[in-house]
């Protein structure tokens, strides 16, 4: 394709595609099928790759991350972003109002109250329409640049039509409470700990360094603040906002006076829980921005605005008792069975009581009357005992000795907080999780399998182990209560594709503790075959980016179980992909050259560098040898590596001589 024909067919397919876009995430209108999209957008990345100088900033192709960072770049703010006040107390409200009087001397006045999400404030820069900046709030003055990170948040308008050389809008990035649901499942079912809360997540998610995992995070975003001139309040300024393209949650409203605002936190207090997002609070501010200014600030806070703060809801019930769930992987969780109560806009019968620490910290008897509330108003905690109510005869409850399925004595690792059930290979529980695991969405993809059929499986005796699905036969399926010739034969079918899986959804399935979906694609990208992986040592696995010595102990400890190895052998013979087809070896220019990779470097990732030198047939170890050819040193390396290698006269290289040694 010749470059004006590129250029001109480059221009449709951002109009386009920031259009289905923006009807989707905005409008709530699909107006392209998924595969239709996926495949323009294709097309898109593959002209861009041909010629780069036809990648815009604004490029829908941003959306998909792609870009590490080493480190996140410190910006001034052009205008403070401030903290606000809080209170919990209506007559403190009343009090603000009466402040807000007397400071604008008989003025009439009005407020606008907007719902106060509970997310991570961000501050966007616009330069000729285009996004071309996004800066944490930091410490108020200056925060970090993580405009790479915003750029795959899709409600983040990458350029609007607001006509304007230059503008800041500031909002609230949040994880919405279903993604924050899911995303807890799925380190659930890989054996990892659960993150306590969506905010926190989120937070967490913008420090990311490889973008490309910030998109997988589903984060959102709401703004709702406008720095530009042009408008005399706030309302025309959250109006320009929508007008130009910006999520702009709908719940805000004007209100003439201080009544008008308590009836607006009254109506939002249970109404707000079945909003997408978490909330804690209300934010009033006055309307008139010439009325904000005359009122001005304190050494820390605004005059003209406030917030109010929902105290968290709490209930009090009885604890009928307790349960005890088994995990996958071993895990033993207490549950607290409660009688139900209406918290938080849910009726809550259950709560996690998390491991036997919790348990003692609580001093939890039997029959006690519990507190509950929802921790970050999603999920139901138990937080005290209301001990005026303990019977005089209750008994402590006694943590469990023995798992609750299959009578094994439960064992408690060093340092963690939870016991286990170390029966793997005969404990129901584990046997059937493992195998929905197996075939999760993630992993195998055999969504015409559920969890009933699982279990009927199991009893029958046909599926013990993952690769006895591959042994199923029409007639076993057919002596299945609901089975019939139809049902029969997709769910075949379904087996039968599952083998077409990449090897990154296999390696998650198999359900090794720790290994979630990101750790299976690093270890896969770092090793390649399953055979490498099995045969790799503690220290080969650490120095795989992000694999730290947990997951490595792990892993090794999976595949040092013979029942695994056997396992895997069997999924083999069944024909899943046990090697990854990515990035296949481009040369063999690096034949017989061994690479250590230390340091941070200015055009690629520590495992871009990896990927790099194996593509083109190299080998990458992690420990200084004689034998060692290369190292390839970046910034902030390790001052006893350099000194080994010159000791041991190693070749030291940068990454300019690396890139030299290709085009050799």
């Amino acid at each position: 394709m010749e470059l004006e024909q590129a250029k001109k067919r480059v221009d449709e397919l951002n109009k386009d595609l920031h259009h289905y876009n923006y009807a989707y995430y905005m409008e709530d209108k699909s107006l392209i099928s998924d595969y239709a999209f996926d495949l323009l957008l294709k097309e898109l990345i593959d002209l861009e790759s041909q010629f780069p100088n036809l990648k815009r900033p604004d490029s829908p192709t941003q959306r998909v991350g792609g870009t590490i960072n080493k480190s996140f770049k410190t910006v001034q703010h052009s205008t403070r972003m401030l903290s606000l006040g809080n209170t919990y107390s209506e007559d403190d409200l009343l009090d603000f109002d009466a402040r807000v009087a007397k400071g604008l001397e008989g003025q009439s006045y009005e407020y606008f109250c907007e719902l106060k999400f509970d997310g991570v404030a961000i501050s966007l820069q616009y330069e000729n329409d285009v996004l071309v900046r996004a800066v944490t709030r930091g410490d108020g003055t200056k925060g970090d640049d993580i405009t790479d990170n915003a750029k795959t948040i899709r409600t983040i308008p990458l350029k609007i039509k607001a006509n304007l050389n230059t503008l800041e809008v500031r909002g609230e990035v949040f994880m919405p409470k279903n993604v924050f649901e899911q995303l807890n499942k799925e380190r659930e079912e890989a054996g990892e700990d659960l993150y306590a809360n969506a905010r926190n997540t989120a937070s967490g998610s913008l420090k990311m360094m490889d973008s490309a995992q910030v998109a997988k995070r589903k984060l959102d975003c709401y703004l709702y603040m406008l720095l530009a001139d042009g408008h005399n309040s706030h309302e025309e300024a959250i109006h320009h906002l929508e007008k130009w393209g910006f999520n702009v949650s709908p719940t805000y409203q004007k209100c003439s006076n201080i009544q008008e605002v308590l009836r607006y936190i009254h109506h939002w207090s249970e109404k707000r829980h079945q909003l997408p997002v978490e909330t804690d609070g209300i934010v009033i501010k006055v309307n008139s921005l010439d009325q904000q200014e005359l009122l001005g600030f304190t050494a820390k806070t605004p005059k003209w605005a406030i917030s109010y703060k929902y105290k968290s809801e709490s209930a009090c019930t009885k604890l009928n008792a307790v349960t005890y769930q088994v995990g996958r992987t071993g895990a033993i969780t207490p549950v607290a069975e409660l009688a139900p109560v209406l918290l938080a806009g849910t009726t809550v019968k259950r709560a996690s009581l998390h491991n036997s620490n919790e348990i003692e910290r609580l001093n939890l008897h039997q029959g006690d009357f519990v507190f509950v509330e929802k921790g970050g108003e999603i999920i139901p905690k138990v937080t005290g005992v209301d001990l005026s109510k303990r019977a005089a005869n209750s008994l402590p409850i006694a943590y469990i000795t023995e798992c609750p399925a299959c009578q094994t004595s439960l064992v408690r690792k060093e340092g963690e907080a939870s016991h286990y059930c170390p029966n793997t290979q005969q404990c129901p529980p584990q046997i059937k999780g493992r195998i929905a695991h197996f075939i999760h969405r993630n992993a195998l993809d055999i969504d015409s399998l559920g969890e009933r059929t699982i279990s009927l499986l199991y009893e029958k005796g046909w599926l013990k182990k993952p690769s006895d699905l591959y042994k199923l036969t029409k007639e076993q399926l057919l002596e299945l209560e609901g089975f019939k010739d139809l049902s029969a034969t997709n769910l075949l079918n379904g087996i039968n594709n599952s083998k077409n899986a990449p090897f990154e959804a296999v390696l998650f399935g198999l359900g090794i503790r720790y290994v979630g979906k990101t750790v299976a694609e690093k270890l896969i990208e770092h090793f390649r075959t399953i055979d490498a992986l099995m045969s790799a040592n503690f220290e080969e696995l650490v120095g795989v980016q992000e694999i730290g010595d947990r997951i490595a102990e792990s892993v090794i400890a999976y595949f040092l179980e013979e029942e695994n190895r056997i396992e895997i052998e069997k999924l083999k013979s069944a024909g899943l992909q046990f090697v990854t087809t990515a990035n296949e070896k481009a040369s063999n220019i690096l034949a017989g050259k061994t690479f250590v990779v230390s340091g941070v470097f200015n055009n690629y990732s520590r495992d871009a560098l990896k990927a790099a030198i194996k593509t083109n047939g190299g080998k990458v170890v992690s420990s200084i040898s004689k034998k060692l050819d290369f190292l390839i040193a970046g910034d902030k390396m390790g001052p006893s590596k350099k000194e080994k290698a010159e000791k041991l006269e190693v070749r030291i290289i940068s990454e300019e001589d690396f890139e030299s040694l290709l085009l050799k």
